[in-house]
């Protein structure tokens, strides 16, 4: 189920100019749809179970300050949801990674660190 927390990031996230106001729209009626009728309308083919109460975490934390800047966690149908509109190319499977979250993958799958602005990006299944 979606909590206004999660509609409240999307909105900022469109705010600050790292969604259009048209993915926006998309995302907040999905998390919308998601609470009515979460397997249907997160487009979940996956057996019974697999995506539900699970979450696909993003958390970005000052390698130097370990002061944490993001933390948002998205429910995986949503994700599995969206990662239908990407599109294809050779820095990444959008349907490998589908079928990874519908097999019940969990843990870290991205841990990366941004030198430059000395942020550390970690990515989870939980």
């Amino acid at each position: 189920m979606a909590t206004n927390e999660e509609r409240r990031k999307v909105l900022q996230m469109v705010e600050e100019g790292k969604l259009t106001p048209e993915d926006g729209a998309r995302l907040l009626s999905a998390l919308g749809a998601v609470e009515e009728d979460a397997p249907s309308a997160a487009g979940i083919d996956a057996p019974t179970g697999t995506m539900n109460g699970r979450h696909f975490r993003v958390r970005v934390t000052n390698a130097v300050t370990g002061q944490q800047k993001v933390s948002v966690n998205i429910p995986l149908g949503l994700v599995d949801f969206g990662l239908r509109f990407v599109p294809q190319n050779e820095k990444f499977d959008a349907a490998a990674m589908r079928e990874a979250l519908r097999t019940g993958m969990t843990g870290r799958i991205v841990d990366v660190m941004d030198d430059e602005k000395g942020d550390r990006v970690e990515i989870f299944i939980e």
